[in-house]
């Protein structure tokens, strides 16, 4: 890990997206930071233009900042969040792979969330157009060759980006399957106050009803008690509108056809020992994620998923958010 560190501040000052780029100079901010965070784990903090900002926790290769050219976070994180291996961290963007949930025979929601990634010094090509981005890389062991490339970057309007690869590079010809899901944590001002949008008529499993399936009746996702669905062939927008703050969140993903949602509400809130009794008003989590139907890779196979996060005003009709602004628009 130190290793790393140091190639990457040695070659941060490169072109040709090696690593960490450390954009402008003399009085400038640079667009990347490497430095220590909650119990000295390392982190990287990514600077937007207009003051915009994301962190990034090497463990887990884990998101836990997003914030706004206001300065307004827009991820929750758990003020009770455990940042100790081997406890993953409560909030913010925990990667599921290569098993979502209890849905296999590894740990809940897979061993990714769990690892300390290593900052790539020579990545792929990623398509960006943002001057402030990490690539990281997971190799779960010195056995297993398999690598798990991921950028995480944020836009020059503030928007979050991440995109993750997996490669199948098994030698002895066997196939690799695979789930995941970009666990995101959302910060929203009361739960009562939120809606989602671009779920309506899909059908969904319901964790809570021992997975059966059924069809979503609603014209919106509201919230009055626990919710734990994965809907299932989704459109690749969804928005989630918080009435207080007058904010719609937008996610649009690629690769990744489903998106789960959940709220712990009260009851399952007091049984968490790393999150506070009260905190589920302040959270929802919607995800995407590729569950349903597990992807499988043959040698020499590649699979790419790739999520956007955006945070606009919201804008009112009829006494109502209307989020068809937000999913019509590009």
């Amino acid at each position: 890990m130190k290793e790393n560190l140091r190639q990457v501040r040695e070659r941060g000052g490169e072109g040709g997206g090696k690593g960490v780029r450390m954009a402008g100079s003399g009085s400038e901010r640079v667009a990347v930071d490497l430095c220590k965070g909650i119990n000295g784990l390392d982190k990287v903090v990514l600077r937007g233009p207009r003051g915009s900002s994301a962190e990034v926790y090497l463990y887990g290769g884990h998101v836990t900042s997003w914030r706004n050219d206001h300065g307004e976070e827009l991820l929750f994180v758990s003020s009770k969040a455990i940042f100790k291996p081997p406890k993953a961290i409560r909030g913010g963007i925990p990667i599921c792979f290569p098993q979502f949930g209890s849905h296999g025979s590894l740990e809940q929601h897979g061993f990714a969330r769990n690892k300390f990634w290593s900052i790539d010094i020579d990545p792929p090509p990623f398509p960006t157009n943002s001057k402030s981005f990490i690539d990281l890389i997971l190799k779960p062991s010195e056995e297993d060759m398999q690598k798990w490339p991921h950028r995480i970057a944020l836009g020059p309007g503030g928007d979050l980006m991440l995109t993750s690869r997996v490669r199948n590079t098994n030698a002895d010809g066997k196939p690799f399957t695979f789930a995941f899901a970009y666990h995101t944590y959302f910060s929203v001002s009361d739960i009562s106050e939120v809606r989602v949008e671009g779920l309506e008529t899909l059908d969904y499993f319901d964790n809570l009803q021992n997975k059966e399936r059924f069809t979503e009746q609603g014209d919106a996702l509201t919230f009055e008690s626990e919710v734990d669905k994965i809907y299932l062939s989704t459109p690749t927008k969804i928005a989630i509108l918080d009435h207080e703050k007058k904010r719609t969140f937008v996610l649009r993903k690629e690769g990744i056809p489903d998106a789960v949602v959940w709220n712990p509400w009260d009851k399952k809130a007091k049984t968490m020992t790393d999150f506070g009794d009260d905190e589920y008003m302040h959270m929802l989590c919607v995800e995407a994620a590729a569950v349903e139907k597990p992807i499988t890779l043959k040698p020499g196979e590649e699979w790419k998923g790739r999520l956007e996060l955006s945070a606009v005003p919201s804008s009112y009709c009829s006494g109502q958010l209307d989020p068809q602004k937000v999913l019509q628009s590009s």
